[in-house]
């Protein structure tokens, strides 16, 4: 059973690695798919709940409450979601890298990554809603 599991994890690193964005569990599954390296979509979801633990991937949740998937780098973005029509903007710089490093090292504390996510309404959003 490990050389499927094995299998299936390396199938689903592969396309997350082709990825210059965040996938959604569903979006990877129609991938493997599409490139006929079909595993199931419970396997799928196993898969990145090890490779999150492992510190492999990130999580994040959209607007909309999906959870979506991408390798980690050392380069990361946070994103404002707007509410409204859905609109994701990623911000390029974080604040927080240095405060969160010198934290989890008095803590004594493996970080594999962060996230802040910010909602509420894009501009245009904000312009219908004064209409």
């Amino acid at each position: 059973m490990s050389i499927r599991t094995n299998t299936s994890r390396e199938k689903v690193l592969y396309i997350l690695q082709q990825q210059d964005h965040e996938i959604s569990a569903q979006e990877l599954y129609l991938e493997l798919r599409n490139q006929q390296k079909s595993i199931g979509l419970a396997t799928v979801y196993r898969v990145l709940k090890s490779l999150k633990l492992e510190g492999l991937i990130q999580e994040r949740l959209s607007s909309i409450g999906e959870s979506l998937y991408s390798l980690i780098t050392p380069s990361h973005r946070h994103h404002l979601n707007c509410l409204g029509c859905g609109k994701v903007i990623s911000l390029e710089d974080c604040p927080l890298n240095k405060t969160i490093s010198q934290f989890s090292q008095a803590q004594h504390f493996k970080v594999f990554y962060h996230t802040i996510e910010l909602f509420g309404l894009c501009a245009i959003c904000q312009l219908d809603q004064e209409v």
